[in-house]
């Protein structure tokens, strides 16, 4: 199966070098280019990628708020695809607000080459990326710095077993299922089990916006 993937982003050479990269992959096609987030909008509204790389950090339209309309479509619209945002160090503030609009995730623009297709490819499997070494802190950071008042979800978190809650926890942590699967003394098919259940049952869309709730409901706290 095929992958249709658009590139947005303010910087020709990038969005060129981005596609020549992927199109000569045999699973990915890419189907457009656009650049700013107001034309990866309507991009995307005409050719119905799967996964959208996002520029952070553009004309018009940054691409955070490309993000969130084409993550919560208006009316009518029932396209959503995957959203990889596309960022560097100095604009992190950006990708936190991203993954609670329900960004899959994010990589870094001087990723190596392998990084890139890598994180195509699990985006459009329905995961998120999750880079531990990166995630984990940037995360923890803006928890720390961005507290929502008021509005911890403490109360969603009862309708998980205990196991899900440790499972939450590590996801939280930025394990994987392998890593999580070897601390819990649990086969890793139950691992990939029990995040589908904690999914489902927090209407949560994929492992990032997991690892905010859990961080927003206070189950992880900075710093640990």
């Amino acid at each position: 199966m095929t992958t249709r993937v658009i590139i947005v982003d303010d910087q020709a050479m990038v969005r060129a070098g981005f596609a020549a990269l992927l199109a000569v992959q045999s699973d990915i096609d890419v189907v457009g280019e656009a650049a700013d987030g107001a034309q990866g909008v309507e991009l995307s509204r005409r050719t119905h990628p799967d996964v959208v790389l996002m520029d952070v950090r553009m004309p018009e339209m940054y691409g955070l708020e490309a993000a969130r309309r084409l993550l919560t479509p208006p009316p009518g619209v029932t396209h959503r695809p995957r959203v990889l945002m596309l960022t560097t160090f100095d604009v992190d503030d950006y990708v936190y607000e991203a993954l609670r609009a329900g960004a899959s995730g994010f990589l870094l623009k001087d990723a190596p080459p392998a990084d890139l297709i890598a994180a195509v490819r699990i985006v459009a499997s329905g995961d998120a990326l999750l880079a531990p070494s990166v995630t984990r802190r940037l995360i923890a950071d803006f928890a720390r710095q961005r507290p929502t008042a008021g509005r911890k979800p403490t109360q969603r978190l009862k309708a998980l077993t205990e196991r899900e809650t440790e499972v939450l926890t590590l996801v939280a942590r930025g394990r994987s299922n392998t890593e999580i699967a070897r601390t819990l003394v649990l086969a890793e098919q139950t691992v990939k089990t029990h995040v589908s259940r904690i999914l489902t049952k927090l209407d949560l869309r994929d492992r990032a916006q997991a690892v905010v709730f859990a961080y927003e409901s206070e189950l992880v706290t900075p710093g640990e």
